[in-house]
């Protein structure tokens, strides 16, 4: 079985996919497992490994999966007898948390907003890359620590294989580019896709990749679309847009509800916003092509 299990580990930080362990850290008393008992929950509902089934898996079980929506570790405690009626009547104590690797953030564009985020994604755990093909910008001078790719962000984008792990931050120097882009990282479908810009480049970029799908066709992955980007701050200074943007990454990575004190900027969350889309996306002529 441990064998098993650290294959499926590998399996998940592999695939960019998210799961969670339980593992039993304390027993007393009669108990169905001892300590060192390990489940391990699948990003698709499976589960590999046992702490013991009956009523006190089912309370772990539903632990993980809170933990594998974005809830933080937890160790759950439950008196078997008292709390959950079992016969045995011990006591155990299980450690749940999270497996996922490291996230992945994608930074197209070397300009000022993405130069004062870069250093602030990596202090929060993100692996880092920033893709643009100008060499006088792209510099480790100005993007110390993190990775570089010297490539056209088109071309690197329609290469790329993203997964749940990919976090995608478009702000390059060209709007035509940031359209492309996102049209790319829509179908594409990483964990999260953030826009500089806006509400009405936001709505324009849009507006465009609708009316090019042709009539009936609705805009996949606007769940995953943060745009205009970043925390509800007044950020005006690259710098402070910096922290805005790290500031959502962090809430969402941290799975703080998007209808909550943290106020998100994303213009998508607007029913006005939504219903424009939608009769667009019924109007449109699939003969049209966006100019």
């Amino acid at each position: 079985m441990h064998e098993q299990l650290v294959r499926a580990l590998l399996d998940v930080l592999v695939s960019g996919q998210r799961a969670a362990l339980a593992t039993v850290v304390r027993t007393s008393g009669s108990t169905p497992q001892v300590a060192g008992a390990r489940m391990l929950l699948r990003a698709d509902g499976s589960t590999l490994g046992t702490i013991g089934g009956g009523a006190i898996e089912l309370a772990v079980r539903e632990a993980l999966e809170s933990c594998q929506e974005g809830a933080p570790s937890q160790l759950v405690v439950r008196e078997l007898g008292h709390d959950l009626g079992m016969c045995c009547g011990g006591r155990m104590e299980v450690f749940v948390e999270p497996i996922e690797a490291t996230p992945r953030l994608w930074l197209y564009g070397a300009g000022h907003v993405n130069r004062a985020l870069a250093p602030l994604a990596l202090s929060i755990g993100f692996e880092v890359t920033v893709v643009d093909e100008r060499e006088e910008m792209n510099t480790e001078l100005r993007f110390a620590s993190v990775q570089r790719e010297l490539l056209d962000p088109h071309t690197q984008l329609k290469r790329a294989t993203l997964s749940e792990r990919d976090w995608v931050l478009i702000a390059t120097h060209d709007h035509a580019l940031d359209e492309q882009l996102l049209e790319l990282a829509l179908h594409k479908k990483p964990r999260y896709i953030g826009l500089v810009g806006s509400k009405r480049k936001v709505f324009r970029l849009l507006e465009r990749i609708v009316r090019r799908r042709g009539q009936g066709s609705a805009v996949p992955g606007l769940e995953r679309l943060y745009a205009p980007v970043g925390l509800a701050l007044e950020a005006v200074e690259p710098a402070e847009i910096a922290v805005s943007i790290a500031a959502e990454l962090v809430a969402l990575r941290r799975g703080a509800p998007r209808f909550s004190s943290v106020a998100h900027l994303r213009a998508v969350d607007d029913p006005r916003f939504s219903k424009i889309l939608a009769e667009l996306a019924e109007a449109a002529p699939s003969c049209v092509k966006g100019g």
